[in-house]
């Protein structure tokens, strides 16, 4: 992803739920000014950081080879802001999982206190849609590294989740080729 609105995740059940964590710091750039004279997270950036995290949800239920955006934000409430030194928990929960996408639902918290919520329908990108892929493999096997994904992601039963074996393989490929 280009942009990031997660640090890490905390805790993963394969097509259940998602819980991570976002630090909202007063060194990056679009708290500035968004709110002249308080550094306020925009809305729609903590959206994004929902959507992130159910997206990565969905994506694993299928060892990430099917393309997937976000289509639709259904509802979104705001009980109150967050701002730079807050640590927003955000929790998405899959609902509904068919061929044509998904229904995910997310609240985002500030300590104890319901901050935000939202529902969001994903669609998946079939033959319809031709292109390249979102991401490389490589590229975001990395990244599910840095936000600490296989760490905590777990099956049904508890059983940590493996790295899929085409992400393994684009790894060993790329890093043979000095990428």
């Amino acid at each position: 992803m280009r942009w990031c609105w997660i640090d890490r995740f905390v805790d993963v059940r394969r097509g259940q739920y998602a819980v991570s964590v976002k630090n909202v710091s007063l060194a990056e750039e679009q708290l500035i000014g968004y709110v002249p004279g308080m550094p306020v997270m925009p809305n729609s950036l903590i959206i994004e950081g929902l959507a992130q995290t159910a997206g990565i949800l969905l994506g694993d239920c299928n060892e990430f080879r099917e393309r997937i955006v976000l289509a639709k934000v259904a509802k979104a409430v705001f009980h109150q802001s967050a701002v730079a030194g807050d640590t927003l928990i955000y929790r998405a929960e899959l609902k509904r999982m068919d061929e044509m996408g998904a229904f995910a639902t997310g609240t985002s918290h500030l300590g104890d206190q319901l901050q935000a919520e939202v529902e969001l329908f994903f669609a998946h990108l079939d033959e319809r849609f031709p292109g390249k892929e979102n991401f490389s493999p490589e590229d975001l096997l990395l990244l599910l590294r840095l936000l600490r994904f296989y760490e905590v992601a777990r099956d049904a039963q508890g059983n940590a989740l493996p790295i899929p074996s085409h992400f393994a393989e684009a790894e060993l490929a790329a890093n043979c080729l000095g990428k």
